[in-house]
């Protein structure tokens, strides 16, 4: 029986990327000179020179622990998004969140070093998936924000909504305690990239009509992606205000185009949508499981459902209320006029 390998051909080639990429890094600083690791991974300083490193340093990993990672999110992740989106669309998705955050974290340590002509900060090396796996993370969070990971055998469940937040505050730790500031800056422009291109700009199939999916919608206006939603409870009231206010300073320079009551609703429909197709059990083993999750995801997504009807009725009845008082009050004088007439009438008949 012939093998096949059940991976899509994009991703195929990322770990094929990766693999030959990350090789060849240890074999130029290794086996030829200890500072040619340049040509693959970017130095700010030098990147002028090998243009090319913007890319190949995502996929340029310094150990065996880091391969690992970076092929365990390429593999899976890109499996699913590559599935979900078409190659097409996934390879513009990948170009994007290497490109961006690259070029990001190299103007930030140039600005850096000619601030404080510190040589050590222009001959910074930046390297590795960081930015991928963040990026990768907000994609599921859009698809799959209710679908639960467990791990260890039952002991930890962890909804896929809640990686994100956990994944920048995993890096920023790190940064302090460890000093990898270079993962830091990358894992924060590998989210801010893939939220933005995925909630603003974007291209997706319509989801709600009961077509063939031909209608292309462009961003993702749904109450579950917005920028608050990716942290807890308690500070989301405080980070949508500060989200809002940059939002309408950049629909009045023009930058963003504002979304309308309508996209809302459809957002949130298409929400709904891609929630019903649920996420392919790939950390969990057995069917029983599977059956499992997928309950509980449609239980979350119900409870939510019944949560936004619930506010929309009563803000419906408020301005009900709000609008039956107003005439209320205009009431008195409308009836005053009739009496005032017929006393003008009575006083007539008698004269």
């Amino acid at each position: 029986m012939q093998w096949r390998v059940n991976i899509p051909p994009l991703t195929r080639i990322l770990l094929a990327l990766l693999i030959v990429l990350s090789v060849s890094y240890q074999a130029l600083r290794y086996g030829l000179d200890y500072t040619a690791g340049h040509y693959l991974a970017l130095v700010p300083q030098w990147a002028l020179f090998t243009p090319w490193v913007y890319f190949t340093a995502t996929y340029s990993e310094q150990n065996v622990v880091t391969i690992l990672i970076a092929g365990a999110t390429i593999f899976y992740g890109g499996k699913y998004l590559e599935r979900a989106w078409g190659s097409r669309e996934f390879g513009k998705f990948i170009l994007l969140v290497t490109l961006t955050p690259n070029f990001a974290a190299s103007f930030i340590y140039v600005f850096l070093y000619a601030i404080s002509q510190n040589d050590s900060l222009a001959l910074v090396v930046i390297q590795g998936s960081v930015a991928l796996q963040g990026a990768f993370l907000v994609a599921f969070k859009q698809l799959v924000p209710e679908h639960t990971v467990t791990l260890l055998k039952g002991a930890v469940k962890i909804r896929v909504k809640h990686f994100p937040s956990l994944f920048l505050a995993a890096n920023t730790l790190s940064s302090i305690i460890l000093g990898t500031d270079t993962a830091l800056v990358l894992a924060w422009v590998g989210f801010m990239t893939s939220w933005t291109y995925l909630r603003f700009y974007k291209r997706q199939p319509d989801l709600s009509t009961a077509g063939t999916g031909d209608n292309q919608l462009r961003g993702d206006a749904s109450e579950t992606f917005s920028f608050a939603s990716f942290w807890p409870d308690t500070i989301q009231p405080p980070i949508a205000a500060i989200a809002d206010g940059i939002y309408n300073a950049l629909v009045a320079l023009r930058v963003c185009t504002p979304f309308t009551a309508e996209d809302v609703e459809l957002g949130n429909e298409q929400a709904t949508a891609r929630g019903e197709g649920g996420l392919p059990n790939l950390l969990n083993n057995g069917a029983g499981k599977a059956g499992r999750n997928k309950q509980e995801d449609a239980e979350r997504r119900r409870a939510l459902a019944l949560k936004a009807l619930d506010q929309r009725l009563h803000a419906a009845s408020t301005n009900n209320k709000q609008k039956s008082s107003t005439p209320s009050s205009v009431a008195p004088t409308a009836t005053n006029e009739p009496t005032t007439s017929s006393v003008e009438t009575t006083a007539g008949t008698q004269a």
